[in-house]
């Protein structure tokens, strides 16, 4: 430590700063002093610079921009961390596996899988999970089927706003995905996971240990190994079937339900089957003048 940064001490902790200005900011975390409120919440800050940072949260400013896929975002930190989605870099590492992850949080979430812990246990199905916000996903996704979004292209509706994103690609055609080793761009990130495995040989192959089938993620190989135990775990509350994952058991579910998850982008109509909403967004489209916007769809 050089001479100039030891000048002022705080009495409190021992921590030197190279000016006064720094220690009598430095002394709020002691004293709980906030003398920065924001006008529109009445939250308080220590500092002028964390009020701004809040302030955009009301304003809506975003000066930050990625000029990967151009999202925006209100801080600096966060745009650093998004970064990571394109260049892949995971600097945070599991010391008793070889995973790695591109954020803290996810690094703490993943230690759980080596304790085996999840006190949280549906009340319905008695699936437990590791994480509140886990059961909580669980309980408004699988039992309540909530679907508050959705797409303004087609109408499908998604149960949150992650997947309702990842969907739009597909009417967009937007690949903000890119490899670091080749010109390759893809609409998810878990294709670009698969195909820096397949033709990069980067990553972790999940091999099945009765036929030797790969998968590039760790889900899709406990779903695999459950067809061949034979084990269905997703039972229908209104019939006997059972079935070896929540998706089949969900298409299966919209046969005894009056849940209609497709809506006419024209008129507003709900349909239970894509097919149908298509049929008749053809011919709704026509007769409003509008353009169909189903053509884009494979």
């Amino acid at each position: 430590m050089n001479v100039h940064s030891s000048k002022y001490k705080c009495t409190e902790c021992g921590k030197c700063f190279s000016s006064k200005r720094h220690l009598t900011v430095h002394r709020q975390i002691h004293s709980g002093e906030k003398p920065f409120d924001c006008t529109v919440c009445s939250k308080r800050f220590t500092q002028s610079a964390n009020l701004d940072r809040h302030s955009r949260i009301h304003s809506g400013e975003q000066p930050f921009i990625c000029h990967k896929c151009d999202k925006a975002f209100s801080r600096s930190g966060h745009l650093n961390t998004h970064m990571r989605v394109h260049t892949g870099d995971k600097p945070y590492k599991c010391s008793l596996c070889d995973k790695a992850f591109s954020v803290s949080s996810s690094l703490t979430t993943h230690m759980i899988v080596h304790t085996g812990d999840k006190p949280y246990k549906c009340s319905v199905c008695d699936k437990s999970f590791s994480q509140s916000s886990g059961l909580q996903r669980h309980e408004r996704q699988v039992h309540r089927n909530i679907r508050p979004h959705d797409c303004r292209y087609c109408g499908k509706r998604f149960k949150s706003s992650c997947d309702l994103k990842c969907h739009v690609y597909t009417h967009t055609g937007a690949k903000p995905y890119s490899c670091r080793h080749c010109s390759d761009c893809f609409t998810h990130y878990n294709q670009l996971k698969a195909h820096l495995l397949k033709s990069h040989d980067e990553g972790t192959w999940f091999t099945c240990h009765i036929c030797q089938k790969k998968f590039s993620r760790c889900g899709n190989l406990k779903k695999h190994i459950l067809r061949h135990e034979g084990v269905k775990l997703f039972i229908c509350s209104d019939c006997p079937k059972s079935f070896c994952t929540g998706f089949e058991l969900k298409s299966h579910q919209l046969k005894h339900s009056d849940y209609k998850q497709f809506c006419c982008g024209s008129c507003g109509k709900y349909f239970k089957h894509k097919e149908n909403v298509v049929r008749h967004f053809n011919r709704c489209s026509v007769k409003l003048g509008y353009v169909n916007v189903f053509a884009r769809q494979d």
